[in-house]
């Protein structure tokens, strides 16, 4: 039964153990869908990693509707762990993954059916390639959803280790089959796609027998699935903000690819690939993030409310120093890093400049995402939906439509770089305010 209890013990180390699993987690996630890109910019070339980067934005939209939602879970769970209440934590349990699964079945209607109108709204190059693989990335949003639902308890528990040995399987199987459906049979995107698909239905599979293999830990049963009304308008109290919240945050990138992809094809592979080196340079300050947030709830379930305030100031230490060191390194190999997805002359130039100009951004998001695991942790999650429609929408679309028409393409890469700086002050002001300082649980 592998379960952590972060009220206890020294908070670096805490932190650390549970961030490495998270970090390797998401490097393995990440190195699914960069292979799709790399394995279609040297088979298919700039319209398969254009075509792959338009549908890739609007699978992020969705797949941020259930992060929010199983985050609302993950803080309600995490803070009934650090206050023992273990029934209502397993009850919480059961009623999340049933409204995964069934929200995963909806919207995989309505993407299907909404696939190529999407897309045309985008103004996306490669618009048959791109919809042919939107269309069959849709089929992989129930095991999307179930998945974020299982990885939500696990991580409530202290365990996120789990996660990471189910995403080192399908990760394994995922670039084998892109070799095979892509290389191999030359099914261009659409194999990319098949072969995302499989690999997200066997992280499901995987991850679910293991859970209910720990009924007595989770309580979870297939054949006693349920939502309890209580633990799901709580869920949605705190998620629906958190939802909203992601979902702006990517609605705000289809945004960037909107005015990116009027700069033509090479752009739009540019920009699908510089995304994905960015978010692996993201990936230690999102796993600090999440076991920030996951470490507060259980604090201020258990009521140590100085813990709490310790736990961020040192994970914003940590997120700040791994960044910095990221950022150089970066800045260096751009080059390098963009030469192995195979762009051609005019792509590798406008990718030099989006990657060299966006990554010094990371610094902001190292500053305010920690700071957000306070007021998620403590359930406060408006106020980082307030946060994110600063940076997002206030900030960064109106910024880039303004550089767009002065600056051009380049305006927009400047715009993405300074935009999250402006949630910065908000999250200090909130973490000095201690307006945090209760227990979502002791109110309920």
């Amino acid at each position: 039964m592998k379960q952590m209890d972060l009220t206890e013990g020294v908070i670096w180390k805490k932190l650390l153990i549970y961030a490495a699993p998270v970090v390797f987690s998401s490097l393995l996630q990440s190195a699914y869908s960069i292979a799709d890109l790399i394995i279609a910019g040297w088979v298919i070339g700039d319209s398969g990693l254009s075509a792959i980067n338009n549908s890739s934005q609007v699978m992020v939209v969705l797949t941020q509707i259930i992060m929010g939602i199983t985050t609302g879970g993950n803080i309600l769970m995490g803070q009934y762990f650090g206050g023992k209440d273990h029934e209502n934590r397993k009850k919480t349990n059961v009623s999340l993954f049933t409204l995964a699964v069934l929200a995963g079945a909806v919207m995989t209607v309505v993407l299907f059916l909404l696939s190529r109108p999407i897309l045309v709204g985008l103004h996306a190059p490669a618009l048959e390639e791109a919809t042919a693989y939107l269309q069959l990335c849709a089929l992989g949003l129930v095991p999307i959803f179930g998945y974020n639902a299982l990885s939500s308890m696990l991580r409530a528990v202290g365990n996120s280790k789990q996660p990471f040995y189910c995403v080192a399987l399908t990760a394994g199987c995922n670039i084998v089959l892109d070799l095979l459906f892509m290389w191999g049979l030359n099914w261009g995107v659409q194999g990319a796609a098949l072969a995302t698909v499989l690999s997200q239905l066997l992280s499901l599979l995987v991850c679910l027998v293991y859970v209910l293999r720990q009924e007595d830990l989770f309580g979870l049963r297939l054949t006693k699935l349920f939502i309890q009304k209580d633990k799901l308008l709580q869920m949605l109290k705190l998620g629906i903000p958190c939802a909203i919240q992601m979902t702006v945050v990517g609605l705000s990138w289809l945004a960037m690819t909107f005015l990116i992809n009027d700069y033509g094809l090479e752009a739009s592979a540019a920009s699908g690939i510089c995304a994905k080196i960015k978010d692996v340079a993201l990936m230690f300050t999102v796993a600090v993030y999440n076991a920030a947030t996951t470490m507060v709830a259980q604090c201020l379930g258990a009521k140590k409310y100085d813990r709490a305030s310790r736990v961020v100031h040192i994970a914003m230490r940590l997120s700040l120093g791994v960044t910095a060191l990221i950022i150089l390194l970066v800045e260096f190999f751009a080059p390098q890093l963009l030469s192995v997805f195979h762009p051609d002359a005019l792509t590798l130039e406008i990718g030099l400049q989006n990657l060299r100009i966006e990554i010094l951004g990371q610094i902001f998001y190292a500053s305010f995402m920690v700071y957000n695991a306070l007021p998620l942790g403590a359930g406060n999650t408006l106020f980082a939906l307030g946060s994110s429609l600063l940076n997002c929408i206030i900030v960064r679309v109106v910024l880039a439509l303004l550089f767009n028409h002065y600056f051009g393409l380049v305006g927009i890469f400047w715009a993405c770089a300074i935009a999250p700086a402006s949630s910065v002050p908000l999250g200090y002001l909130y973490e000095r305010s201690g307006v945090w300082r209760k227990s979502l649980v002791e109110e309920n």
